[in-house]
């Protein structure tokens, strides 16, 4: 297979000169204007949906009413419609897990040898504890380790300490796996965000050429899985990717989606961060039965030509590793599609030494990730540049994606807050009528029999807990039942007020930089 070499795909002029475009700031003319104004776009929506809603309360407050009992109704609807998603893809995955997939490849036969899995692991401020697990779940994994290889992306900037806990792991493993590299990415590079993505574009890079070249492996048997320095695999990881990437309709068209599970230290996590996981996770199981919506997110994978061409991950952006879909998406023309794995990997919840510390994260993590907002601009920019992309792929990525994030930023709010200014603010006139007196009673029925999506929730987090430590007691098992009671506080001050703090960063041009969630562990 023949691979082009990576040309400037910042230079205008190019056929795709406009892959690798951040932000307005980079652009120039009518081009910078376009681009500005679909930043701008998912916060109008979101900020025009909730004035709307107050102001209706102020001055029609019956129609404000009826529109409460309308969103209560359909959060119904929308709740159910997700638990049966959530519940399908949570069989899926068991049945998965179940499975030999090693015997599977083996029915198909001995294509599946050739294949090499690159696994990058990008870190920053982590530990060696955090490190040494994730590489053990490579090590333990079933699949041959002389067909794995290890590259730890080190950042320059995060001091000597961290380089030789790369070279301690080296020390360890280099002589398990096909090769072990370590790459430095250096600090202070012109045109990039200091973060993931710009961490993992240098090392890909350079285990292209330390690993590939010089081993003679072919591109197009070379599957990248972009781990977070925390993602510990399942036993069957490498089996299963593989052989969904063989049974393909076209994957070297194809990137391959695990769920994220928060597994690694969910015991020893409080409340809040258990329900913040779980909840990302299972938000991830959904997307997974709806595969037109779903696009890459943390750890995934990806065929290393595909990647090649496309320059890597951006390293100008904050949300890279669903940039990179789009990316793939426009260069290809819109033949590009995430194939869900219905597989786990475990990662870290989000933990800090204190509560108030683990709040402050959180919210941080989750504002980065709603932060992904910024596709949208890149998403419709791209498509006013790349008439190859038929329309109604455009339409319905665009409208996708607009809808989610408007949703994510004013749902919530508007059943558990806002919605109910009409009682507050509808004065002496709405507060006399029928309708002031059953507002209440009727969107709490609604909102009442939506918990039953709660319930499906609690119970599959129970079925996918690690076993309980010694050290805890059944307690601890009813209080990860009883947790769910937290998601509508977490809706809202989780979702839509970091989702909107987003929005509202790319509607004033304030773009937010890249933030690193602390992993902590305890030494052994």
């Amino acid at each position: 297979m023949n691979i082009p070499e990576v040309t400037d795909l910042a230079q205008k002029g190019g056929k795709y000169w406009y892959l690798h475009v951040a932000r307005a700031t980079e652009l120039t003319g009518r081009d910078r204007v376009l681009y500005r104004a679909f930043e701008m776009l998912p916060g109008i929506l979101s900020i025009a949906t909730l004035a709307a809603f107050v102001g209706l309360a102020f001055l029609k407050p019956v129609w404000a009413a009826y529109l409460t009992i309308v969103f209560s109704i359909y959060w119904l609807f929308k709740t159910f419609y997700m638990s049966m998603h959530l519940r399908h893809n949570f069989r899926r995955m068991k049945h998965n897990l179940a499975l030999d997939w090693n015997e599977r490849l083996n029915v198909l036969g001995k294509r599946h040898s050739d294949i090499v899995h690159m696994v990058i692991f990008p870190f920053y401020m982590e530990g060696y504890e955090v490190v040494e697990e994730s590489m053990q779940g490579l090590f333990r994994a079933a699949w041959d380790p002389k067909h794995i290889a290890v590259v730890l992306a080190v950042e320059s900037r995060a001091g000597k300490e961290q380089l030789e806990t790369a070279e301690r792991i080296r020390t360890e493993f280099e002589h398990t796996f096909l090769s072990l590299i370590i790459t430095v990415h250096p600090a202070g590079v012109a045109g990039e965000i200091p973060g993931k993505g710009s961490n993992i574009s240098f090392a890909a890079e350079e285990a292209r050429k330390l690993i590939l070249d010089a081993k003679n492996i072919p591109y197009e048997h070379v599957l990248v899985s972009a781990f977070d320095i925390d993602t510990v695999v399942y036993e069957q990881y490498f089996a299963c990717l593989t052989w969904n990437f063989l049974t393909a309709e076209d994957p070297q068209r194809s990137s391959f989606q695990p769920v994220p599970l928060y597994n690694n230290n969910i015991w020893e996590a409080p409340m809040l961060s258990r329900v913040i996981g779980y909840s990302s996770s299972f938000w991830q199981m959904i997307q997974q039965e709806r595969p037109e919506k779903l696009a890459t997110f943390s750890s995934h994978a990806v065929p290393f030509p595909a990647l090649y061409e496309a320059g890597y991950w951006q390293r100008n952006v904050v949300s890279e590793d669903s940039r990179i879909f789009w990316n793939l998406f426009v260069r290809y023309d819109g033949d590009y599609r995430v194939i869900p794995l219905a597989y786990p990997v475990s990662m870290d919840a989000n933990v800090a030494p204190t509560f108030w510390g683990t709040v402050k994260n959180i919210y941080r993590q989750h504002r980065r990730w709603t932060y992904g907002a910024e596709n949208i601009a890149y998403i419709l920019f791209a498509f006013t540049k790349n008439p190859r992309i038929p329309l109604w792929r455009k339409i319905k990525a665009a409208a996708v994606q607009l809808e989610g994030f408007w949703s994510l930023a004013t749902h919530p709010l508007i059943l558990f807050a806002i919605g109910w200014l009409p009682i507050v603010v509808g004065g002496r006139g709405f507060n006399a009528t029928v309708l002031s007196y059953n507002l209440p009673l009727i969107a709490k029925g609604f909102l009442t029999a939506a918990m039953f999506g709660l319930i499906v929730s609690a119970i599959i987090s129970s079925s996918l807990v690690p076993r309980r430590p010694s050290e805890y007691t059944r307690l601890r098992s009813v209080a990860l039942f009883l947790q769910w009671i937290l998601v509508p506080f977490t809706m809202v001050m989780f979702s839509s007020i970091p989702g909107l703090d987003a929005q509202m960063r790319l509607l004033t041009g304030r773009y937010l930089g890249f933030w690193v969630t602390p992993k902590m562990r305890a030494p052994k």
